[in-house]
């Protein structure tokens, strides 16, 4: 049988003629630095595939957590609207104001609010202080 062409002669020829002119000194640190690399390149397959297991824990984790605060919201959520329907439901003539107070928040200081409603604010303190007549 023909060989692929007279390439593959020649590059046995060269392999052969590059190992017997090569120096001892200089096959012995092409072996050892191939091993070095080898080595090297298991240790950083190994840390990669330790980074990728603590970045799937910790994706999980993140997850975890945030499906606990995400049930965590929907509940606060769930009460806050269930006491908002009550109190809405129990109306009874004179307790406006006292419902205004509780939607409102008359403190400048403690609203984080970023318009500017002092405004409002005193336009309904002046309607409590004194009441529109019908």
């Amino acid at each position: 049988k023909e060989s692929n062409g007279p390439t593959d002669c020649y590059a046995a020829i060269s392999q052969a003629d590059r190992l017997q002119s090569e120096p001892e000194s200089i096959r012995k640190w092409r072996e050892e630095q191939k091993e070095r690399l080898e080595q090297l390149d298991a240790n950083s397959r190994k840390q990669e595939a330790e980074w990728k297991e603590k970045a799937i824990k910790e994706l999980e984790e993140w997850y975890a957590r945030q499906d606990e605060k995400l049930q965590k919201t929907k509940a606060s959520n769930r009460a806050a609207e269930e006491a908002f329907v009550s109190d809405a439901e129990d109306v009874f003539p004179g307790t406006e104001w006292e419902r205004v107070a509780q939607l409102c928040d008359f403190n400048p200081k403690a609203s984080k609010q970023a318009k500017d409603v002092s405004r409002m604010r005193s336009v309904l303190i002046s309607l409590k202080q004194a009441p529109l007549v019908r």
